[in-house]
């Protein structure tokens, strides 16, 4: 299915409700109205930052964690001048608001068990997820992680709205001292889950698609590239995938995605924070002819 026609996806000027301090992220709620009721898990909204006269261009995307009766809530972590921007934010600012953007977690036909896997503030989407999945009959179990107790996201309401939690912080200082992929395998196991679902940092997701695999279970991602647009104008977030014909293709995040099947994504292609092109994806430059000319793969010679 083809993502909605750019413009009629809404813009709206959100007027903040909440701010609140969770941990070491914060978690904003804005009304939203025409945002809100169309969202589903999964998907993300990009946030104007900086005011009318701020040099901050680009906007800031964030998964949806909730949207319900006209408003939207996002988790945010405070790391750049934009993200302190919106954490400094109080009740009755307004931020200009595009969403809801991307394809959210696609659902089960059929009442299944599914895993939810969720890394830091990474894991905000996953508890409207896991209402919707239950709603549907499905078990669910989660499996949060971080690398301390203060960047978990969520530990509370997920033994509310999960059959099973399990959680891991690299340190000790919560849960089980390790990563997420060190107790999947048990989880999927346990409940038979059919589907692994994942939203968190990159190199989490990849072991998650392994272990998923590994176990006979799909895993649906939700990727962490950086967007700047998020409309798909910019092309700072293609990635490589597979698709159904066996082909690779730079795709963008933010239309295409940005939840992807885990294992069509060219994981090998990832290198510290940074993406290549893979030499066998269509339109890569893979040799230069004796004259200089350069051909490309899968585009005319």
């Amino acid at each position: 299915m083809n993502p909605e026609p750019q413009e009629r996806t809404p813009q709206v000027t959100g007027e903040l409700i909440a701010n609140r301090r969770v941990g070491d992220y914060h978690h904003l709620t804005f009304a939203a109205p025409g945002v809100a009721e169309r969202a589903r898990p999964g998907q993300f909204v990009a946030l104007a930052v900086g005011g009318d006269t701020s040099a901050n261009l680009l906007r800031r995307c964030f998964s949806i964690y909730r949207a319900e009766g006209g408003t939207v809530d996002v988790v945010i972590a405070a790391r750049g001048p934009g993200t302190r921007w919106l954490t400094d934010l109080s009740a009755r600012d307004e931020v200009n608001i595009i969403g809801p953007l991307g394809r959210g977690f696609p659902l089960p036909a059929e009442p299944v068990a599914c895993v939810l896997v969720g890394g830091g503030y990474g894991s905000a989407p996953l508890f409207w997820l896991a209402a919707t999945l239950r709603q549907r009959g499905c078990h669910v179990e989660m499996v949060l992680g971080a690398a301390t107790r203060d960047r978990l996201f969520g530990v509370a309401e997920a033994r509310r709205c999960a059959d099973g939690l399990m959680v891991t912080t690299d340190d000790g200082s919560e849960g089980v001292q390790g990563w997420v992929s060190d107790v999947l395998p048990a989880v999927i196991d346990r409940s038979s889950a059919e589907i692994v679902y994942g939203c968190g940092p990159m190199a989490m997701l990849r072991s998650v698609t392994e272990v998923a695999a590994a176990h006979g279970a799909v895993a649906q991602v939700a990727v962490e590239e950086s967007m700047a647009c998020g409309i798909g104008v910019c092309m700072t977030c293609v990635m490589p995938v597979t698709g159904d014909d066996g082909v690779t293709r730079m795709v963008r995040c933010c239309v295409d995605g940005p939840v992807f099947r885990g294992d069509r994504i060219r994981w090998e292609a990832f290198d510290h924070g940074w993406c290549r092109v893979p030499q066998d994806a269509h339109g890569a430059i893979t040799k230069s002819d004796a004259s200089g000319a350069v051909t490309k793969q899968g585009g005319a010679q």
